[in-house]
Order: structure tokens, then C-alpha cells, then sequence
């Protein structure tokens, strides 16, 4: 099954995501999940697939929130659109209460750079220079271990992500941090006055 293109895949995100800040979160996710095909993924893993699962992992949250609804509507939308299994039950096991195994080295992935890199980029916009460009593993694991900062972000997930996936939190932090930084503009960092020239 051929899967669909990554036109298509934004347009999708678009259609069910309006807020500027969760595209640019799927804008992230997306480039660690491409990352991470080359360096946890098969020798068959396709950078595309990968990348797609983190750009639409959460499409449908911004209309449906609720732990009933997300991510099930949108694996029935995915389903719908004709895009295959795998890349929809990679998306339903980043939600732990669905239930749904995370049982390859795609859905590992994804489950262990969502919130990560949600976290990575709060880290950054406290920084002078709003940016990823001098910042530290051990500044972002301090960071991890004050609960008042960005509290919205699962840190058990960040945990137990790292786990299954089988890496030290240490390197996987800093595998993401290097993964990010070619997007950084795109996904809202950097100094302010770039952002408005940017934006």
C-alpha cells in the first residue's frame, strides 16, 4: 500500500488543527520521527512513513480533546483516507490508555519523542536566546525534575518512552535536541526579532 504524501498529510493536519502552536508541535515531532528512522528504525524503515506519523499523531486533538476521542477519531479519519495500519496503530499507542501495544520500533519512537519534544521546546523559549542552539542535557534534566515547569508535559512518558525504546534518557535527550535544530525557526524558536521576521 502506498502511503500518502506529505501534502496531503498537512493538508489533513490543517483541516482538524487551526492553532498555530500544535501544528508547530507536529512540525517537531515530525522531524525527531525522522531522525529516529535512520537510527532506531529497521533497515527497511521509511523515512516518510516515520515522519508522517509524528506530523499527524495529534491531528484530531484540537477538536477532540477528550480521552474518549483522541486519538480514536482520528485513527478513524486516517482509516478513511486510506492510510495503512501500522502508521494508525503507531498513532493510537502514544496514548497509553488506549490500550494499543507499542510493538515496533516506529510506534517506540514516537512515544518517546511526542512529549519530549513538547518539553525540549519550553526548555528553549526560557532561554535567553530562545533557542536549542547552547542548551545542555543537564539544563533540560533539571528542568525534568521541577515539576512546576511545564507541568502540562507527561514526564512518565518521557521516562518510559526511553525504556521501551531501549537508550539512555541522557542520549536521547541529546539525539533530539540535534534533531530539532534545523527546524527550530519553523517550529517558533530563536530570538524574537527573527520570529517576526520569520512569522
Amino acid at each position: 500500500m502506498t502511503i500518502p504524501d506529505r501534502n496531503e498529510a498537512w493538508e489533513l493536519l490543517c483541516e482538524y488543527t487551526k492553532g498555530d502552536s500544535l501544528r508547530k508541535h507536529a512540525i517537531a515531532v515530525e522531524t525527531a520521527m525522522r531522525a529516529c528512522t535512520k537510527r532506531y528504525g529497521e533497515p527497511d524503515a521509511d523515512e516518510d512513513e516515520w515522519g508522517l506519523v509524528g506530523l499527524l499523531h495529534d491531528f484530531d486533538y484540537e477538536m477532540f480533546p477528550s480521552a474518549d476521542q483522541h486519538p480514536f477519531t482520528g485513527a478513524n479519519i486516517l482509516c478513511g483516507r486510506g492510510y495503512p495500519d501500522r502508521i494508525i496503530k503507531a498513532i493510537m499507542g502514544h496514548a497509553t490508555y488506549t490500550g494499543v501495544p507499542r510493538d515496533t520500533q516506529m510506534a517506540k519512537a514516537l512515544f518517546a519523542t511526542d512529549e519530549l519534544c513538547g518539553f525540549l521546546v519550553a526548555c528553549a523559549l526560557v532561554r535567553p536566546s530562545r533557542s536549542l542552539d547552547d542548551m545542555e542535557v543537564k539544563s533540560v534534566k533539571k528542568k525534568l525534575k521541577d515539576k512546576a515547569f511545564a507541568r502540562s508535559v507527561n514526564r512518565e512518558d518521557i521516562y518510559q518512552g526511553v525504556q521501551e525504546l531501549g537508550v539512555e534518557l541522557d542520549e536521547h535527550i541529546r539525539f533530539v535536541i540535534e534533531a530539532l535544530k534545523p527546524v527550530q525557526r519553523e517550529i517558533g524558536l530563536g530570538p524574537r526579532e527573527e520570529q517576526a521576521a520569520t512569522g
